[in-house]
């Protein structure tokens, strides 16, 4: 049975490694990062209703009278 050349593994992974390495990096390096994000500012527009003043009582149909 013949013996299993093992010499030039280390070679062809390494450079497997390095190719897989600058490839990443090219994929990473080609987006657009915000180097300082910051909070955005929300207006909240104040509108106005009759029921805001007032209480509004919810009826269940349970409480309903029975007809």
């Amino acid at each position: 049975m013949p013996q299993l050349d093992t010499s030039t593994w280390f070679i062809t992974i390494t450079s497997t490694l390095l190719t897989l390495f600058i490839i990443m990096q090219l994929k990473i390096s080609s987006h657009y990062f915000h180097s300082n994000p910051e909070p955005k500012t929300t207006k909240t527009i104040k509108s106005s209703t009759p029921w805001e003043t007032k209480w509004t009582k919810i009826y269940s149909p349970l409480s309903l009278p029975q007809l």
